[in-house]
């Protein structure tokens, strides 16, 4: 079993023996097709199913193993299929449809950009395998997918026909109207609705077509099965797509919906939190009763549709599991005496949103403070860069972990990805990691998660996550005239004072908090009134072991 170091702990503690871990990332693991190198008689075949594997990873092994004298073979029959009698149906859910209140483009707009950038790279055909890619092009949402607002679909564009691969009677007449279907339209705007599992024949009797030159445009992690329907010579590659970037940065409508949500997120917390700080002393919360608790805060919200994720509620050990995800068999009651972390976000009709906080019912030791004050002055330190157009974000990777590494600590994951606006709460192409991955540089608009965190086994785990937004940032000089971004917090949930060592921040990073609790006091303490005649913002924080920083606040 290979997994990467979000999953280390998690995995040990839930395969048994006839598992072995594969460590991804570490020096001495091997990858799957090296270990199948060095383990399989001479000449032998390797059977996957090409349709469970993108046509860039079949590359790399295939190369791999035909190196060594094996060969990779597609299977016509899934086997795992074969014998599980009793797997459910694909869902098939209704779907929901934005308007451009929420979606800033109307679908017809998005098609005409996508046909530019196809012409510019002169290919005839588009197809669309990422079901997040879909919905996004035709502002629809659905529920196939368990926390993704997405649904089982495939599109193929070309210069003149649209061709929707959908299953179902999701054709309910909100859904026929906001695609036109009963409309006369231009012909290169009327939508053919087509079988889900029909795609695959339809793309042989497309690249079947072709004249020489022509082309078809794919993403590289587009399934081998589709890939290879189209023939070799027509194909056109690309690790991501014209929707995939047009789908990160956002537009006007979209960022003002994201600032929506997360005041509404931050609401919803903040309540949680006050109710935390008074329940927890009793000895009567849980990791699922507090995780319930979130989302029970949340689905009071306005255009609350689901959860974005599985809500990771920790305490004590259980922290340091970074994905952890709280059960009955481990599921701890929060105490008095032990750091708790909660990751959590929301689906929201006009946002999706994700954070994190640490952070402690009692009082917390040196130690403790000390590792969450690396932490944040990491958070800090990557919230507050300015860095030139055109900059990656693995190149700011090393802002959070330089705290952190001055002392010897480090974490396993990565800092930062993309945030879909009521999408997928992971997207590329952009993210902020220690891997040099094929991202595609900052962009103003794109919405990435800032991170850091460290992970005691056995004891604790402590992140700070804010989503922010990446804006331009105005600066004394503008070398070669080529602009410089930084970041707005979206994000506006309070961080517990009393886990920070103050001694520990410069005073940058001191104005930096201060500045961070001023905001969300501006953009969200009208929203709290509503439910509350205090903001439970001050509850939540300890004026007596950070009493300068409160000054400040105070001050402010």
């Amino acid at each position: 079993m290979w997994t990467d170091g979000r999953y280390f702990l998690q995995a040990a503690h839930q395969m048994d023996n006839n598992w072995t871990l594969m460590k991804m990332g570490l020096k001495d693991t091997p990858t799957q097709e090296d270990w199948l190198v060095s383990v399989l008689p001479e000449g032998s075949k390797v059977g996957v199913d090409p349709f469970i594997i993108p046509a860039d990873q079949w590359k790399r092994m295939s190369k791999a193993l035909r190196s060594a004298g094996h060969d990779l073979v597609p299977i016509k029959e899934n086997l795992i299929d074969t014998i599980w009698t009793d797997c459910p149906q694909r869902p098939c859910k209704p779907l929901i449809t934005l308007d451009l209140s929420y979606t800033g483009v109307s679908w017809r707009d998005k098609i005409v950009a996508l046909r530019s950038k196809m012409a510019e790279r002169k290919v005839l055909w588009f197809v669309v395998t990422a079901l997040d890619e879909v919905a996004w092009l035709f502002n629809l949402r659905g529920s196939d997918v368990e926390y993704n607002p997405v649904f089982f679909a495939y599109a193929v564009i070309g210069m003149n026909t649209i061709r929707l691969f959908i299953d179902g009677d999701r054709d309910e007449p909100s859904v026929r109207e906001h695609l036109q279907l009963d409309s006369t339209l231009e012909p290169e705007f009327k939508i053919q609705v087509m079988p889900y599992g029909s795609i695959l024949s339809e793309l042989q009797a497309v690249g079947a077509g072709l004249s020489p030159k022509e082309k078809v445009w794919l993403s590289d992690k587009a399934s081998y099965a589709l890939t290879e329907a189209i023939p070799k010579a027509y194909r056109y590659l690309t690790p991501y797509t014209p929707i995939c970037i047009a789908k990160a940065v956002k537009n006007a409508s979209e960022t003002e919906g994201m600032r929506r949500a997360h005041i509404k997120d931050a609401v919803a917390l903040c309540e949680l939190f006050n109710w935390l700080e008074k329940e927890v002393p009793k000895g009567t919360v849980t990791e699922i009763i507090a995780a319930d608790k979130a989302e029970e805060f949340r689905s009071q919200q306005k255009d609350f549709v689901e959860l974005s994720f599985a809500t990771i509620s920790s305490t004590g050990p259980n922290g340091a599991i970074i994905h952890y995800k709280p059960v009955p068999e481990t599921n701890r009651t929060l105490s008095v005496n032990e750091i708790y972390l909660l990751d959590s976000g929301a689906q929201y009709k006009d946002g999706t949103t994700d954070v994190t906080r640490t952070m402690h019912f009692g009082t917390p030791s040196a130690y403790e403070k000390e590792c969450f004050t690396y932490v944040l002055k990491g958070h800090i330190a990557v919230s507050a860069a300015i860095f030139p157009n055109g900059t990656k974000g693995h190149l700011l990777d090393s802002f959070a972990r330089s705290a952190l590494w001055d002392c010897g600590l480090d974490y396993l994951h990565g800092t930062g990805h993309g945030v879909g606006s009521f999408l997928n709460v992971h997207e590329g192409p952009c993210g902020i990691s220690y891997k040099t991955f094929a991202d595609e540089p900052l962009e103003a608009g794109m919405i990435v998660s800032d991170e850091p965190g460290y992970y005691e086994d056995g004891s604790f785990g402590i992140r700070i996550e804010n989503v922010v937004l990446v804006i331009p940032a105005e600066t004394k000089y503008n070398f070669k005239n080529r602009g410089s971004l930084t970041f707005e917090p979206l994000t506006l949930v309070p961080i517990q004072t009393k886990m920070i060592d103050v001694n520990l921040l410069t005073q940058k990073e001191v104005s930096e908090t201060v500045g961070f609790h001023c905001l969300l006091c501006t953009r969200t303490s009208l929203f709290c009134s509503v439910y509350k005649n205090h903001w439970p913002l001050f509850h939540f924080i300890d004026p007596e072991s950070n009493s300068e920083l409160i000054l400040n606040l105070i001050q402010l």
